[in-house]
């Protein structure tokens, strides 16, 4: 049986050559679509070279040597859109993107498309894209970051991109003040397919687009559907994407045929010129076909008839796009076919070279690029003293005074917008109101609605439009309002800003520090949602750094240190906020403020850096190693405890990923016993972590004095019940006397 990938070739050339070429939905003259003779040669050699990279990566794969398959068959017709576009426009791109990229590329000094493809498919070591980690379309010097999305997580982010161009655009801010390395007048541009439309992470980015737009908020951002009608096996309804599009408030609605390359460059430029003149988004929606399936291994036989598939196959783009040439006397039938044949043996040369390049071969070869190089610029720029008088005018009677932690967090936040030029603070109720729990209060006074941003209630569209912002030299501190919200969203932090620097072996980040308040103990509000206990979702995240202060001191310094890494070492970072220990001001009895702290000017600070851990006692009966609302417990039982003649060291952990190993064994080792307390559940919980760090620790045979304190496996429910499934400062005093006493007996 003949191997289908040289039927397909063959087809292609015996259509040119017979002259069995489709119709055009559209009569269109090259004049008419802007376009000149050479142009329309250099688009058809993109789509030949593009159909090549597709049939030869399904060849690969047989043999061993390729190992993703998603193509671009069927929509080459983008390489139009890459026309039509500056590659100064960063795309956030489909997978079946590969034209696009080609022709962005082929103009560009120091870029090889075919074979830097080529070395993707293959994961060869220098692929210079993401250094043979996975098959991705991208490249840092054609703004183009890389995208590992399969449906629409790049879709918020891409928004988040596009306001970040507008930021310039704001009477509010002047052109300086912009951080991008693009120009004023760039645009955004995001492609997806017609089935990633439905995701809710696709409507959430349209939603908050024309939100926006809807309050002329400019916002240049072109979103291209390249709809094929199916997603993998399902359909697309007829008509679907129309329906819902043409008549979106706030966003421009134009159709073209994607098979047609004149049509498709025409309304690309228009796109791009409201775009870039208005500000404002456009949804292009460019009508095409997918040919060969979904991917190398799909079979869609099993799900559409022979009739359906000959049918795609015969509105095969790169046949329109012959047809145009002939039409217009731009190359024959032989210069068509002698291109296409010629374009096969130079990447199937070229694949051969590829697939022998060396792969990586260890784990530390992977990892280097998980964790950014520290190669970013401190922009910290404190005001002078005139400015800063001025700043905290309306606190200048407070400022002396012990204060307890989210008073400590708003000073702290009001510095570091002095301070830091770049950073922006965006999230449900953060601006007039000052959140919640009155953390931001007067922010948005001081530093006016472009600095702090009241947004959408949309967390997708919130932690994206942070990725999107870092993507363009902005320093975000977007603020979840309560831990259990992320859990809407958390792949945007996952999926799309964690992988970021790794899939682009370094080349893109998106530094951000993530405000979260969370955590239980919380009197007067209902239930699970307001007291989450568990952070798990981000402890496997690798290279996701987690911050959770105790006391308002900490968090000052903490937050501190949180923006000097994300905006010279690049890093993602959540800082969790204890909400229990917010407005906290007595420890052991009431009036003692003893959880109450001054407020160190930036200057004067000792920063609480990466990794430093909290310790409060030099017993060595015990060392309770704990964080936030458990520390806050823990040194309740340590007065009692020590009463009983049970001399304890509280180690407050501060941050929760990476772990301080090292500082933590060393305090271990220095007591005869150790107690963890976690107000997170016994399952999944950072316990088991610190279980396994010490007995792994541990020398053969020896018994360890180890136990733990725990929430229950179980959600918080309403009111006094909540109490019954957390840790209290009984429980940890009666796990203390047990492990001490179990030794002595």
């Amino acid at each position: 049986m003949q191997d289908r990938n040289q039927i397909f070739k063959q087809q292609f050339v015996e259509c040119v050559l017979n002259g069995r070429l489709p119709d055009s939905s559209v009569n269109l003259s090259l004049e008419a679509a802007s376009m000149n003779a050479a142009q329309l040669k250099d688009l058809f050699e993109t789509q030949v070279m593009s159909r090549h990279l597709d049939l030869r990566s399904r060849e690969l794969q047989k043999q061993g040597k390729s190992f993703y398959t998603i193509g671009s068959a069927g929509h080459e017709g983008n390489a139009a859109i890459a026309m039509a576009f500056r590659s100064t426009d960063m795309a956030f791109l489909h997978y079946r993107s590969g034209a696009f990229v080609i022709q962005r590329a082929k103009h560009e000094t120091g870029q090889d498309p075919i074979f830097d493809m080529l070395l993707s498919f293959c994961a060869a070591a220098d692929d210079p894209v993401s250094g043979g980690r996975h098959k991705v379309l991208g490249s840092h010097e054609l703004n183009i970051p890389p995208q590992t999305s399969t449906i629409a997580s790049h879709l918020p982010k891409a928004v988040g991109a596009a306001f970040s161009l507008a930021l310039a655009h704001r009477e509010h801010l002047s052109s300086s003040a912009s951080f991008t390395n693009l120009p004023d007048d760039s645009v955004i541009i995001c492609s997806f397919g017609d089935a990633s439309v439905n995701h809710s992470t696709a409507q959430g980015a349209f939603n908050t687009a024309a939100w926006a737009a809807f309050q002329s908020v400019p916002l240049p951002i072109v979103f291209v559907c390249e709809d094929n009608d199916i997603g993998i096996s399902t359909a697309t309804p007829k008509g679907w994407i129309k329906a819902n599009f043409q008549n979106k408030p706030g966003i421009h609605y134009l159709e073209c045929d994607g098979l047609n390359v004149l049509d498709t460059y025409r309304n690309a430029q228009q796109a791009a010129q409201i775009a870039r003149q208005l500000h404002k988004p456009v949804f292009l929606h460019v009508h095409t076909v997918r040919l060969l399936g979904h991917a190398g291994s799909d079979s869609e036989f099993a799900y559409r008839s022979n009739d359906a598939i000959t049918r795609t196959e015969a509105q095969d783009p790169l046949l329109h796009t012959a047809a145009i040439l002939l039409e217009n006397n731009v190359m024959t039938g032989e210069q068509i076919v002698s291109l296409y044949n010629r374009m096969d043996a130079t990447i199937e040369e070229l694949s051969v070279k590829a697939s022998t390049r060396p792969k990586l071969t260890n784990a530390q070869m992977i990892k280097a690029s998980l964790i950014p190089q520290a190669n970013g610029k401190s922009l910290y720029k404190p005001p002078n003293k005139q400015q800063r008088q001025t700043l905290f005018e309306h606190e200048k009677h407070n400022l002396s005074k012990k204060q307890h932690m989210a008073k400590l967090l708003n000073w702290a936040l009001m510095d570091v917008l002095a301070s830091h030029e770049n950073t922006l603070i965006f999230g449900e109720d953060v601006g007039k109101k000052g959140g919640v729990y009155n953390v931001t209060a007067k922010l948005s006074e001081k530093f006016g609605p472009s600095r702090v941003v009241n947004t959408l209630l949309d967390e997708q569209s919130i932690l994206g439009a942070a990725i999107g912002l870092a993507h363009n030299g902005y320093l975000p501190i977007p603020e979840i309002q309560f831990l259990a919200y992320v859990h809407n969203a958390e792949d945007q932090i996952r999926g799309e800003a964690a992988t970021l620097s790794f899939f682009s072996n370094g080349q893109f980040t998106n530094p951000m520090v993530i405000r979260i308040a969370g955590l239980a103990y919380q009197k007067g509000f209902g239930g699970h949602f307001h007291n989450d206990n568990s952070f798990a979702v981000f402890r496997d995240i690798p290279g996701v750094i987690i911050a959770c202060p105790s006391n308002g001191a900490d968090a000052v310094s903490m937050l501190r240190s949180c923006i000097h890494i994300a905006q010279v070492e690049r890093r993602v970072i959540v800082f969790l906020e204890p909400i229990a220990l917010y407005m906290k001001k007595d420890l052991l009895e009431d009036g003692d403020q003893l959880w109450c702290h001054d407020y160190v000017e930036p200057q004067n600070d000792t920063p609480i850096l990466l990794g430093d851990i909290g310790v409060r006692g030099e017993g060595i009966d015990l060392c309770i190693l704990t964080y936030g609302n458990g520390f806050y417990l823990s040194c309740q039982a340590q007065a009692d405890l020590e009463n009983m003649g049970i001399y304890v060291r509280v180690i407050d952990l501060r941050w929760l990923a990476p772990l301080n190993e090292e500082a933590i064994l060393q305090q271990v080792k220095q007591c005869k016993h150790t107690l963890i307390v976690d107000e997170c559940r016994k399952t999944g919980s950072i316990s088991e972590a610190l279980m396994t760090l010490i007995m792994e620790e541990s020398q053969p045979k020896q018994k360890i004095s180890c136990a733990r304190v725990t929430a229950e496996d179980s959600f918080i429910p309403l009111g006094t019940a909540s109490y019954e499934v957390l840790p209290s400062k009984e429980n940890i005093i009666d796990a203390a006397k047990n492990l001490v006493n179990e030794l002595r007996h």
